[in-house]
């Protein structure tokens, strides 16, 4: 199948002609309005360091519905010692560049995504209100350290995670856990998990074909976006 090259306009081919490993597209930029482009659209950017920018839908695909959200028992334990305080956009910047450390840790396995360029955007993307973050910080020595966290971009009612950290025990499932809460009280119905990771799958994700994940999105995106009061 030959790769479609990104025209100067935000516009993408529909996910249904996507390659079989889920490659939508190459090319394009990172701007703000190609972005929101190809979520509303279910596409997402995804490449290494040194590559060109790459697009793609996976199919299947990895969700999450706010009811669904399972807690394991022994993370609601530790929910209910409260050793976190848990923010919502209060240190965006230092999330995402929490993920991309994280990321990094092994460049064997594509661990370069969230490159510089990547970090840019959606801080961008967050300037403009889209792009959110959720933090979980400790108190240690006196001072608020920032213990793990994650991010995503919010449009209608569709909340596309794209990545977590922590660098300490359970800080990352502790925001997650409250991400998913506050998103529920929002009226987001959809959290697109993007590829399946067994950590998501025990939250309570699971996966859907593609064209039945670009339904619910077309249903999540149409109607009154929710009032994101973070």
């Amino acid at each position: 199948m030959p790769v479609y090259y990104l025209p100067q306009e935000p516009i993408f081919p529909p996910p249904s002609q996507a390659e079989p490993n889920g490659l939508v597209a190459v090319g394009g930029d990172l701007s703000s309005q190609r972005l929101l482009a190809a979520y509303s659209e279910g596409i997402f950017p995804w490449f290494s360091k040194g590559d060109p920018y790459l697009w793609w839908s996976p199919n299947p695909r990895l969700i999450l519905t706010p009811d669904r959200l399972h807690i394991p028992k022994s993370l609601k334990k530790t929910i209910r010692r409260s050793q976190f305080h848990v923010t919502f956009n209060c240190a965006f910047e230092k999330v995402i560049k929490g993920c991309a450390l994280a990321t990094r840790g092994d460049e064997q396995e594509g661990g370069t995504w969230i490159t510089d360029e990547m970090l840019d955007a959606y801080v961008e993307l967050h300037r403009l209100g889209y792009a959110h973050s959720v933090e979980a910080w400790l108190l240690e020595d006196g001072k608020a350290v920032l213990a793990g966290g994650s991010y995503g971009v919010a449009l209608g009612r569709c909340f596309f995670g794209e990545s977590m950290f922590h660098c300490r025990p359970d800080a990352s499932k502790v925001a997650f856990v409250a991400l998913v809460g506050a998103l529920q009280k929002f009226g987001v119905e959809l959290i697109d998990c993007q590829m399946k990771t067994e950590h998501l799958v025990r939250f309570g994700a699971w996966e859907v074909p593609r064209d039945e994940f670009v339904k619910k999105l077309q249903r999540a995106m149409s109607g009154e976006s929710p009032q994101f009061t973070w």
